[in-house]
């Protein structure tokens, strides 16, 4: 089902794109730009079944971070990126396509789009999805968009033990500049056991106050605050 709808939908990952994505941003691109890179929490990551993680989203080195701490090197699977559909055009796109990447339209996310995340879920792969929908520099207030419970729970409806990752990222300074620091820091997991309103409302609660206090630890590891 997997395989078939992949096919349909987006190039899922090309095995010489991606081991060459790997070597030019991991080895050369983050090591090149930040002069320390430090990882907080990785032992919280967990290495078998559905998870999904739920980053702050502070700049367009997020991404690259997120698959340094817990790409394929660290937990042997890859970062699967749901990523709106105006990131996946011209030859930005072109490149996403075959690392995994796969589009959602937030104004109409379509089925296709629920669908596949769905089973890429059932297939125990990890996602990463921003649960505040844009870069926010300034880090507060965290105001999360309804996407991500809503997978979540949904996956959970399918019989998918769904375990959210909270995630902080930070820098040295707010815009990322060369030979600044980067930290990223991982929150022990959610797990998705209920479904409706009310357990929406407290997850949401729960994940801003996790993604917060991994933030606020990947910023004291950086020097950001005392």
């Amino acid at each position: 089902m997997l395989i078939e709808r992949e096919k349909n939908f987006c190039k899922g990952i090309n095995p010489l794109w991606g081991k060459l994505s790997m070597i030019a941003t991991q080895d050369i691109v983050l090591k090149t730009y930040f002069r320390n890179r430090i990882v907080l929490g990785q032992e919280n990551l967990p290495c078998k079944g559905a998870v999904v993680l739920a980053p702050t989203h502070r700049s367009r080195w997020d991404a690259l971070m997120l698959t340094m701490a817990a790409g394929r090197r660290i937990t042997k699977r890859d970062c699967r990126f749901m990523v709106t559909v105006s990131e996946m055009q011209g030859l930005q796109g072109w490149f996403l396509t075959r690392l995994g990447c796969y589009p959602i339209d937030k104004k109409k996310p379509s089925l296709i789009s629920l669908r596949y995340s769905i089973d890429l879920l059932i297939s125990g792969q990890q996602l990463v999805l921003f649960p505040e929908g844009r870069i926010n520099r300034r880090s507060k207030p965290i105001n999360l968009e309804k996407g991500l419970i809503r997978l979540s729970q949904l996956a959970y409806r399918n019989g998918v033990d769904v375990k959210v990752v909270p995630v902080g990222i930070a820098y040295s300074e707010i815009r990322p500049k060369l030979f600044g620091s980067a930290s990223i820091c991982f929150e022990k997991p959610i797990e998705i056991s209920k479904t409706g309103r009310k357990a929406a409302e407290q997850f949401d609660l729960d994940l801003i106050n996790k993604m917060r206090s991994a933030e606020e630890a990947a910023q004291k590891a950086i020097g950001r605050i005392s």
